[in-house]
């Protein structure tokens, strides 16, 4: 019900607190793919509710084997989306999203690595050497819209700060993505959001 209401934009007065009530107690009965929708609904219309956040990640960490590669994107999105940072759940789910890298298409991957960056946790069994994202990323450069290549561009930035090591993607993607990024500008989460609006209010320009 979520989904579909989000799907189209479409708050109705209540219907989130309610789903968010009768939810209460009964996250380890949903499916991967049923938290993924709910995840992204609720982050995709704004709704502000924690614990259905803190639901949704308990439930999603024990289930984690059943996470489709769609729907852990989505999940991922949607978390680091509406400024919920959990960085267990994101470590948690760092090595199934690897095995998965293969089966994701472009946006599932810029979705991917968009939020990493945004939540701010690294892994090396998702990003290091050993991993495939960035081969992945590679094999899959002509797919990405101008959107996915700069969330791209915004992990690939993050990624040469944290490590301090030259990227390894490309040179041609690099610059698409610094040129998209330049063009449109960044994707801002909630968080990111809710930081610009305290300063302002703090008076700071």
């Amino acid at each position: 019900v979520a989904w579909s209401y989000a799907s189209v934009n479409c708050n109705h007065y209540g219907l989130f607190d309610a789903l968010a009530e009768a939810s209460e107690g009964k996250w380890p009965q949903f499916s991967a793919q049923s938290l993924a929708n709910l995840a992204w609904a609720y982050s995709t219309m704004k709704e502000v509710n924690p614990r259905v956040y803190e639901g949704i990640a308990k439930a999603s960490m024990k289930c984690k084997e059943n996470f489709t590669s769609q729907g852990v994107s989505n999940l991922l999105w949607a978390f680091a989306n509406a400024g919920h940072v959990d960085s267990d759940l994101f470590s948690s789910l760092a090595p199934v999203t690897s095995s998965l890298l293969e089966e994701c298409n472009s946006q599932a991957l810029a979705n991917i690595a968009w939020a990493y960056a945004v939540s701010n946790v690294d892994d090396d069994s998702l990003f290091g050497k050993n991993s495939p994202f960035v081969a992945v990323c590679t094999e899959k450069a002509n797919d990405f819209t101008s959107g996915g290549v700069s969330q791209l561009h915004q992990w690939n930035i993050w990624r040469k700060e944290l490590t301090g090591a030259p990227s390894d993607l490309p040179p041609s993607v690099q610059q698409r993505g610094l040129k998209a990024f330049m063009s449109k500008g960044f994707q801002k989460s909630a968080l990111q959001e809710n930081v610009v609006s305290e300063l302002s209010y703090l008076g700071f320009p």
